[in-house]
């Protein structure tokens, strides 16, 4: 099947009209016409080749809803005309220790990316089959890498969830966040806006750490019982040792120190943020009071389908700016200036017409 897209050709490239070939659904395959598209910091990352691993030519796109147009012979849990998200996988070994425990982010022989990725289970004469994202009019994924959007939710404010919404959701789970417990979230950003949503809902006291002062406002808009601003010493001396967990959702380069001294005996420190440069920590600040630092990556299929349920649950969605596609380049620009209150989410219908 031959649709419409936007790819980019190369770093320097913006991205542009491009013509994607997607194969005939398979016995297992869900055909989706997709609705909407978020764009996602990384999407500008991969696209200017800014992590070193880029495959061109790229059609980015990991925050894809849209509607189900048929599936394969063998599918069962989907048919034509249900609401659909795909997130940041389509496949992985399926075999592993990882794959078999729900956790395919971790897949121990690699997940395979929704773009910028190579289709795993390619035909054997053509077996590089590049896999291209969501800024497209459609998509065929294996129906194991599926998630049903549930009715609750405005698709085009879902979108973001299937990225955001699961890096933010699988470290507060993990760390078993609720009620009578304080988290800090630093950032507010694509991720953090929608990290202090699901805390909040948890049953957390929330405090969103910033270095904006205007952010402040936003934060307790958001559902933060309180905002600091974290390059204020004093402010940050007030606050230490009296976190439980902090999830820290910055991409830059920062002080992970000053935010771990704010951590409680035994508390916890999560990065879901990926900094191009290696942050610096003195051992002290893990040594002292036995605080932990760890990292997290997306969530399982499992996972990510849970965490869709609650939002749904809990009225939980993104604050979004609606994009036609040929403003993505614009929006590009913004984003690299954090000029976007949340998530850009594409209305693809536009791609259409």
């Amino acid at each position: 099947m031959t649709t419409r897209a936007f790819a980019t050709s190369a770093a320097g490239a913006p991205l542009a009209p491009f013509s994607v070939t997607r194969r005939e659904p398979r016995e297992h395959d869900v055909a989706i016409a997709i609705a909407y598209c978020g764009v996602c910091h990384s999407d500008l990352h991969q696209a200017r080749n800014e992590w070193n691993s880029s495959i061109y030519p790229m059609v980015p796109g990991h925050e894809i809803v849209g509607r189900v147009t048929s599936v394969g012979a063998a599918v069962k849990s989907y048919k034509p005309g249900d609401v659909v998200g795909v997130g940041c996988m389509i496949d992985s070994c399926r075999a592993c220790g990882a794959c078999a425990e729900g956790l395919e982010q971790y897949c121990e022989r690699g997940f395979t990316g929704t773009y910028n990725a190579y289709e795993r289970r390619a035909r054997k004469e053509d077996p590089k089959v590049i896999a291209f994202g969501g800024y497209s009019e459609q998509i065929v994924v294996n129906e194991a890498f599926v998630l049903r959007v549930p009715a609750k939710l405005d698709p085009a404010k879902a979108a973001p969830l299937l990225c955001a919404g699961i890096t933010t959701y699988s470290p507060l789970r993990r760390a078993k966040v609720g009620k009578g417990m304080r988290v800090g979230v630093v950032g507010l950003g694509g991720l953090g806006h929608v990290g202090v949503k699901l805390a909040r809902a948890m049953g957390a006291e929330v405090v969103v750490l910033t270095t904006s002062a205007a952010k402040k406002t936003d934060a307790l808009a958001l559902g933060a019982h309180e905002a600091i601003v974290w390059t204020d010493r004093e402010a940050m001396r007030s606050q230490a040792s009296r976190f439980d967990f902090v999830l820290d959702t910055v991409a830059a380069n920062h002080d992970i120190g000053a935010l771990l001294a704010l951590l409680r005996r035994d508390g916890e420190m999560t990065l879901v943020g990926a900094p191009d440069k290696p942050l610096s920590l003195g051992a002290f600040s893990l040594i002292t009071s036995r605080r932990r630092l760890s990292g997290s990556l997306i969530g399982g299929i499992r996972e990510t389908q849970e965490m869709l349920d609650f939002c749904a649950e809990h009225a939980i969605t993104a604050d979004i700016e609606i994009i036609p596609m040929e403003k993505i380049n614009e929006a590009y620009g913004r984003l690299a200036k954090s000029d976007v209150k949340y998530r850009f989410v594409i209305d693809i219908d536009t791609l259409r017409r």
